[in-house]
């Protein structure tokens, strides 16, 4: 295969981990934007070599920089994505640009951005400029916000999902507010969050207010959703509209908390959770100290321990929504960063691990990318 590089986000600048052809030999680069944080870098798989990079410097607002060179050179967005203005004290300015997805196969050059406080944006000029999805930002959120609660570094919009079959049907997460989808490019919305749990909520079955922590949507089988929640693991198959709780069957020791999920990019059936310790005082840390990814082959009817070459004990720390990702490569090689700046790499698809890079600053994203052509 190609040769692998890892984009990898830090709450300190941006580093780049480029691999040899069999997935052994790793070369570190970076930092670049040293100070600032780099929360999502997203290279566009429509050119292989436009990449972008949400940042927020230390003591400046946010922005959104691009580079057309595969990261050799940078230009901040001619126009960020940025909330219209208004004489309301209260309305909401961008505080962190969260998230990034190139847009359809079909539409080259658009890009969609989800933003802290939540909101969602689009480019159609290669992320260069950016305009608020109205029907998002003016009509839902405001709904949303009635729901949202306090969570820790505020409620971001994430998992911006695009049907390879169909450019208008999207997804959105916003935690805590829940998962939605429009079939109409983002001009309305309606809530998809039948039969998630909502212990946190007075209302269990509300409609608006929960916690999707990342969803993932199969290249392949684009009517096949699974998602990682506050309050566990989910799986959801269209045209039906309620998800299933697949995490019941992780080990009740464990648990079915954690940030991430992960899937096969050609099997449908198979993916991967890292599980974080959610009990009382939510510690968010690798259960018991003890840190392992988890893999399902069956759609999340079981589910089978990874942890050969992770620290056995005494390891306190867990793995972010946009820190564990998937290469393309047979076997699928699987790569996850830590919050204490530690990378992990598996080239068997999960059955060992091995330390491929430390004292990293704490990792926000890692995403797996091919090299230039």
């Amino acid at each position: 295969m190609d040769h692998v590089v890892l984009l990898i986000g830090t709450r300190k600048g941006a580093f780049f981990l480029r691999g040899d052809a069999t997935r052994q030999h790793w070369q570190l680069a970076g930092p670049r934007f040293l100070g600032s944080a780099v929360h999502h870098m997203v290279l566009d798989p429509r050119d292989r070599k436009t990449l972008l990079m949400g940042t927020r410097p230390g003591h400046l607002g946010p922005s959104l920089f691009r580079s057309t060179d595969f990261g050799d050179t940078w230009q901040e967005a001619t126009k960020p994505p940025a909330f219209a203005a208004s004489d309301d004290p209260k309305a909401p300015s961008v505080d962190i640009v969260f998230w990034l997805t190139p847009g359809h196969a079909s539409e080259p050059g658009v890009w969609y951005a989800g933003t802290v406080p939540p909101g969602l944006f689009r480019s159609e000029d290669g992320g260069d400029t950016w305009q608020e999805v109205a029907g998002f930002n003016r009509d839902l959120m405001p709904v949303i916000r009635e729901a949202v609660g306090p969570i820790p570094g505020g409620p971001p919009l994430h998992s911006i999902l695009i049907d390879p079959r169909d450019a208008k049907h999207l997804y959105v997460s916003v935690s805590s507010g829940g998962t939605f989808e429009s079939t109409d490019a983002g001009a309305s919305w309606r809530p998809l969050n039948r039969g998630v749990a909502a212990e946190f909520l007075p209302d269990p079955d509300a409609e608006f207010g929960h916690d999707p922590h990342r969803v993932a949507l199969h290249p392949l089988a684009p009517d096949r959703l699974y998602q990682q929640n506050h309050c566990g693991i989910y799986r959801l198959d269209r045209p039906g509209d309620t998800w299933q709780r697949i995490g019941r069957a992780m080990p009740s020791e464990i648990g079915d908390i954690g940030f991430p999920v992960v899937l096969h990019p050609r099997d449908p059936d198979t993916l991967w959770v890292f599980p974080m310790d959610g009990t009382e005082n939510w510690p968010r840390t690798s259960p018991g100290g003890r840190p392992a990814a988890y893999c399902s082959r069956d759609g999340g009817e079981s589910w089978k321990r990874q942890d050969s070459g992770m620290p056995s004990e005494r390891a306190w720390w867990t793995v972010k929504r946009q820190s564990f990702c998937a290469d393309a490569g047979d076997p699928l090689g699987l790569y996850f960063g830590t919050t204490s700046g530690e990378l992990w790499a598996s080239t068997d698809e999960g059955a060992s691990w091995r330390r491929i890079a430390e004292h990293l600053p704490e990792i926000f994203s890692v995403e797996a990318a091919l090299g230039p052509t």
